[in-house]
C-alpha cells in the first residue's frame, strides 16, 4: 500500500521506501505523538527520531538491527518518555538541540546547532534549529538526492500552521518568522513534512496560508 501518513496509536507503522532511506512513522501514546524509524538501505543503519513513548513497541520497530541514535526534537516531555528505556536497550547515540538538552532528563551525547549534519550509512540529515515553540527545538532535513526533500518538524510545522507558542506574541514571530524563512524560503513546495503529532502535509500545501498564519498569530 502507498504510504499515506496517517497512522493511529496502537496500529501499525506506515512506511515509506525512498532510493536511499526507509521511513517508518509510528503512533504512540498516551499523548498521540509520532516517531520516525529512518533506515539506510544501503546500511542498515537506523535512526530513531523522537523516542516519544511505548518504548517496547519502539523496540519491536527498532528490530534485531540495532540503532545507532536516537533525535530528540525539543525537550517536552510527550517527545522523550521512551527515551531512557530505548538508550538503555540499544545504547544508541544521544542526540537533540543545544538549547533544550538540559531539559530531557536522559543525557545527550551530541548536542546539535542550525546547519549541523547528522551522518548514518548513506544517510546525511540537517538540524534545523527553529525557537518559539521551545528554545532549542530542531527539524531534521533529508534532502534526496533522487528525488524531493523530506522534513521531521517535531512540534514547530503541522498541517494548518505553526507549533504551539501559548499565544505569545514574541514566542509567535519568532516561530514564524524561523518557519518561513529557514524552511518555507529555500525549500520546494514537494518538501514532504512530518510533525510530531498527526498527519503529514507538504510545504506546496500549507505555503498558501502563511499570510493567514502571521495575521491570526498562531
Amino acid at each position: 500500500m502507498a504510504y499515506t501518513g496517517e497512522v493511529r496509536v496502537g496500529g501499525p507503522a506506515d512506511v515509506r521506501e525512498l532510493p536511499g532511506l526507509i521511513v517508518s512513522k509510528l503512533a504512540v501514546g498516551p499523548y498521540d505523538n509520532n516517531a520516525y524509524l529512518l533506515r539506510c538501505r544501503d546500511t542498515g543503519e537506523q535512526v530513531l527520531v523522537d523516542a516519544a513513548a511505548e518504548p517496547e513497541r519502539l523496540m519491536d520497530l527498532v528490530g534485531p538491527d540495532g540503532l545507532a541514535a536516537v533525535i530528540t526534537t525539543h525537550q517536552h516531555h510527550d517527545h522523550w518518555q521512551g527515551l531512557g528505556a530505548v538508550v538503555a536497550a540499544t545504547g544508541a547515540t544521544t542526540m537533540a538541540g543545544r538549547l533544550d538538552a538540559e531539559g530531557i532528563p536522559v543525557a545527550t551525547d551530541v548536542l546539535l546547532d542550525d546547519g549541523d549534519e547528522v551522518a548514518f550509512g548513506a544517510i546525511t540529515l540537517r538540524a534545523i534549529h527553529l525557537v518559539g515553540h521551545t528554545p532549542g527545538s530542531i527539524a531534521l532535513l533529508y534532502d534526496d538526492p533522487e528525488g524531493h526533500p523530506h522534513l521531521f518538524t517535531g512540534d514547530c510545522l503541522f498541517p494548518g500552521g505553526v507549533g504551539n507558542t501559548w499565544e505569545d506574541a514574541e514566542r509567535f514571530t519568532t516561530l514564524y518568522d524561523g518557519v518561513v524563512t529557514k524552511v518555507f524560503e529555500p525549500l520546494p513546495d514537494e518538501t514532504w513534512v512530518y510533525p510530531g503529532h498527526g498527519g503529514d502535509t507538504t510545504l506546496g500545501a500549507e505555503r498558501p496560508h502563511l499570510d493567514e498564519w502571521r495575521a491570526r498569530g498562531w
